[in-house]
């Protein structure tokens, strides 16, 4: 398996989603992979039931956007690699750091990568909604919507792109166990009618193997 491009969905607030990106980023180094990466919302997903979220699951939802919005002017204005730049350093803030406040964590995340600030003013901004709903679409136009972030997709033998919702894994596959992973995730992904694996998680995200890098 070569020159295997491979599209990734996220919202930077969920930590399942940048868990799996920390470990597609580590599959890339023993596997050849490009990641393409492609912005989602958690918002939109949820839009059509909030009112049925959890209290506080319907106030979190609009918390998400600043930095999908922000994400998705990057991704409009930039190249793939700084999307993903700018898609690290604000995990190494939400996820590492515990930044909860995107006041603070925005502005960071653009200073660490060398965009502009006045990037930041995208977050307060429904400037770039179209753009984020199309992008959000397309993902999950590929797996339906009783899944969330993330979603991975992959051209199979006969070229036509098939995605799926996660992998969900913790911590991060690091080396070698990286790509057996991926083998195994392009292996059911490319399995034509292949549709679910999953068990009940007993462990929520372990961050502890990953360091704030870009």
């Amino acid at each position: 398996m070569s020159n295997k491009t491979v599209d990734f969905w996220f919202d930077p607030a969920c930590p399942w989603a940048w868990m799996t990106s920390r470990w597609i980023n580590e599959a890339a180094k023993v596997r050849d992979l490009d990641v393409r990466w492609n912005v989602m919302s958690l918002f939109v997903l949820n839009e059509p039931n909030l009112d049925e979220l959890p209290e506080q699951y319907q106030a979190l939802m609009p918390r998400t956007l600043p930095a999908v919005r922000v994400a998705i002017a990057v991704a409009e204005q930039y190249d793939n690699e700084t999307l993903g730049r700018f898609y690290t350093a604000l995990g190494n803030r939400i996820h590492l750091g515990g930044e909860k406040d995107s006041a603070v964590y925005i502005p960071a995340a653009l200073e660490a990568v060398g965009l502009p600030a006045e990037l930041a003013e995208a977050g307060a901004s429904d400037k770039w909604d179209e753009a984020l709903r199309a992008s959000h679409q397309r993902g999950i136009d590929l797996v339906g919507t009783d899944v969330g972030t993330p979603v991975v997709a992959i051209e199979n033998d006969e070229g036509v792109k098939v995605g799926l919702f996660g992998p969900v894994v913790t911590p991060a596959p690091q080396g070698e166990a990286a790509g057996k992973l991926w083998d195994g995730v392009y292996a059911v992904t490319t399995t034509p009618g292949f549709y679910e694996l999953k068990r009940s998680r007993t462990s929520g995200p372990n961050f502890d193997n990953l360091t704030a890098d870009l």
